[in-house]
């Protein structure tokens, strides 16, 4: 593609005056405590009013999907971010999980055409939770907002 932007711009990370939806699974809340943290500093640091950010939260990583979409049909909404936190166990249930979750955003993001930052983590083990909450926090918000401006600029 000739005159592609293959990098990012300067105004692609600008949250100043954008409004960001959060929903986080209260399962492992530890866990989920410290991305929505992270999640929210970091969008804070990108220049999104606190009072434009509206944070929600759900018993589990199934039910993320069902309050993004809720949060999408509102219309208020120029990205949303899904913070949970899914650990495998011994039975087949974390693939379910995972597998359910991850496509239940992306059908939310597709079917209502606003940019969904999908931050459930899908780990092994509780340490390697831990090991990376605050960074994938910190890049749901910066995709949120990277997202929210490009779509602004592709419509």
């Amino acid at each position: 593609m000739q005159g592609a932007d293959t990098g990012t711009s300067t105004h692609s990370l600008d949250g100043e005056g954008l409004h960001i939806g959060i929903v986080q699974a209260r399962f492992n809340a530890k866990l989920t405590d410290a991305l929505a943290a992270a999640c929210k500093a970091e969008l804070a640091r990108l220049g999104v009013a606190d009072k434009h950010i509206e944070l929600v939260t759900v018993p589990g990583a199934l039910e993320v999907p069902l309050a993004l979409q809720a949060m999408a049909q509102r219309d208020e909404f120029d990205a949303l971010v899904a913070l949970g936190c899914i650990i495998r166990g011994e039975t087949y249930h974390f693939e379910l999980v995972a597998n359910e979750s991850g496509a239940g955003v992306t059908r939310v993001s597709l079917d209502h055409e606003i940019p969904i930052a999908n931050a459930i983590l899908t780990v092994e083990n509780e340490a390697q939770a831990w090991a990376r909450a605050e960074d994938k926090g910190r890049d749901a918000a910066r995709v949120a907002v990277e997202m929210a401006n490009l779509l602004e600029d592709l419509t």
